[in-house]
């Protein structure tokens, strides 16, 4: 049963048992409209359901009572009046504008409404979808809304402006251009179809095209064909002959570089995106040591975490740069690192320079861009791009469960580089480090040894440094961090300290700087006075 059919039963039940049940969501709207022609609530809702995540106006019911005191909420059916119908059809598409106060076309984000029988009377249901992030914001009389929970609340002019800056790039997407030479007979109905039953997964959205014609609104509404031709979006998810028609942009190079030549290897991957997302994710498995773990009962442990290359290299390729042609690369270096290469570049927002007396630093803010918003919007369906900076933070979760050393970027004007060390961030060599400055860190501890998790950050941090003034750029630790109340307490002690240049809402955090001295001949003078320089000289 489809979830309006659902929601429907709940209120004739309401209704016919005089009893109430909270049925609208941030999807769903009820509207009485029996009392006049001004609609102008209706509008707004459509309004808001267009500029967040769509939604469904059900028109010729009545919500009623003390809202605040459920036991006095009752529902009422004052049907739907025919005479309206050009409401929900003509006027419907007319009354929506942009930022500029010109007209919008909308039509094709909306369904066609449907008319059906309720208790005695008709209802009416009216489908809206949410419009592309390009396209966005829809205004009603100047004002642009959005759907807050049950209500509809106007977007501030701090959101628009927002939006607006990132609309300007998604204009600009190569996603949305039209690939050369091809022709619609390109897009493959099946590998369609497998899309839609993806995005329907949870609740039907979209029906199941029986070919290309049938198709077409639904391709152009996704950006997949333009000007009657298929767009880079629209080969990468369901195109045929991408390595003719895409060339690098469908290509992924996967490469085994040892000393050891039988232990090379090399496949060259051309596909559409999502099975080039899981022969590359398979090649890195096949290639890399995998043990026992005792801790998960005798499973297999990969050197590398699953989900950290999972999510690297399904990032490599939603947020490469569409516009070269170049490919991306996967490179195993056994018993070293793993190094992940796309074309592009991080935004200016994404990255922190500072160059300063206190430090070279050079971090990556753990937050998302989307460079290609509607390719991203396809992933979300095969659970590839959630939008919540994962593969970023994959790095520094498993950095900071020992499951990996330090990751880094090396970054040129058009190129990322991703290297992921196998290891520990806590290894040996930072032991040592510790131990040798046990008694300082023992009296800034109160007398107590630092935790494993305070000696695994203080160790994150301490080669962040390092790496930085090698020109790398490490991500950084944020307060979404799970080992934030470690970094506070790192910071209580005077082990850690905040970057005077520090971002408000980014704070870069360095190292003690007593931690990083190397030359310890003054305070041996101090305590061995004559004797020290008499034995050095």
């Amino acid at each position: 049963m489809r979830f309006i059919d659902k929601t429907l039963a709940t209120i004739r039940h309401c209704i016919q048992n005089n009893a109430y049940e909270e049925v609208e969501t941030d999807k769903l709207e009820l509207k009485d409209l029996s009392s006049g022609p001004d609609w102008t609530e209706f509008y707004k809702s459509v309004c808001a359901f267009l500029n967040t995540n769509g939604g469904m106006v059900v028109v010729g019911i009545k919500d009623k009572g003390n809202i605040k005191e459920k036991s006095q909420r009752f529902y009422k059916c004052t049907g739907f009046n025919y005479d309206d119908e050009a409401k929900l059809k003509k006027d419907l598409y007319e009354k929506f504008t942009d930022v500029d106060g010109r007209k919008l076309d909308l039509s094709a984000y909306f369904p066609a409404p449907e008319i059906v029988d309720f208790l005695e009377q008709k209802v009416a249901i009216v489908y809206v979808e949410k419009l592309p992030e390009e396209v966005k914001f829809a205004y009603f009389k100047n004002i642009a809304y959005k759907r807050l929970l049950t209500g509809d609340t106007e977007i501030t002019q701090t959101d628009i402006q927002i939006h607006q800056e990132q609309k300007e790039e998604l204009l600009t997407a190569q996603e949305l251009q039209i690939v050369d030479n091809a022709d619609l007979k390109l897009l493959n109905i099946d590998k369609l179809n497998q899309y839609i039953i993806r995005l329907n997964t949870g609740r039907t959205v979209e029906t199941l095209k029986a070919n290309l014609k049938a198709a077409t609104s639904f391709l152009v509404r996704k950006g997949m064909i333009r000007d009657n031709k298929p767009t880079l979006l629209g080969m990468l998810v369901c195109g045929d002959y991408v390595e003719d028609y895409l060339g690098g942009r469908g290509e992924v190079d996967c490469y085994v570089l040892s000393p050891i030549a039988v232990a090379q290897n090399k496949q060259i991957l051309k596909n559409n995106i999502i099975d080039l997302m899981e022969s590359s994710i398979a090649f890195v498995f096949q290639n890399i040591q995998v043990g026992v773990s005792y801790i998960k009962g005798g499973s297999a442990a990969p050197e590398y975490p699953e989900e950290l290359i999972r999510e690297n290299i399904n990032n490599a390729l939603a947020h490469r740069d569409y516009k070269s042609s170049r490919f991306v690369i996967v490179e195993i270096r056994p018993e070293n690192l793993i190094e992940i290469r796309n074309p592009g570049s991080f935004r200016a927002r994404q990255r922190i320079y500072i160059d300063t007396g206190e430090a070279k630093v050079r971090r990556i803010v753990p937050i998302q861009v989307a460079r290609n918003p509607k390719l991203l919007d396809v992933l979300k369906s095969y659970d590839r791009w959630e939008g919540k900076g994962r593969g970023l933070a994959s790095l520094t979760t498993a950095a900071l469960h020992n499951q990996i050393d330090v990751a880094y970027y090396i970054l040129s004007a058009d190129e990322i580089k991703l290297h992921i060390p196998k290891g520990k961030v806590y290894d040996s060599e930072m032991e040592l480090w510790l131990n040798s400055f046990a008694g300082y860190l023992y009296s800034k501890n109160n007398n107590r040894e630092l935790s494993e998790s305070e000696k695994i950050v203080l160790s994150y941090l301490y080669k962040s440094e390092r790496l930085n003034r090698l020109e790398r750029y490490t991500v950084m630790l944020t307060a979404d961090n799970n080992h934030i109340g470690v970094i506070a307490d790192l910071e209580s002690m005077g082990l850690i300290f905040k970057h005077s240049d520090s971002p408000d809402i980014y704070p870069i955090y360095l190292v003690d700087r007593v931690l990083l001295q190397t030359d310890f001949s003054e305070i041996l003078r101090t305590i061995f006075g004559d004797r020290y320089d008499h034995h050095h000289a």
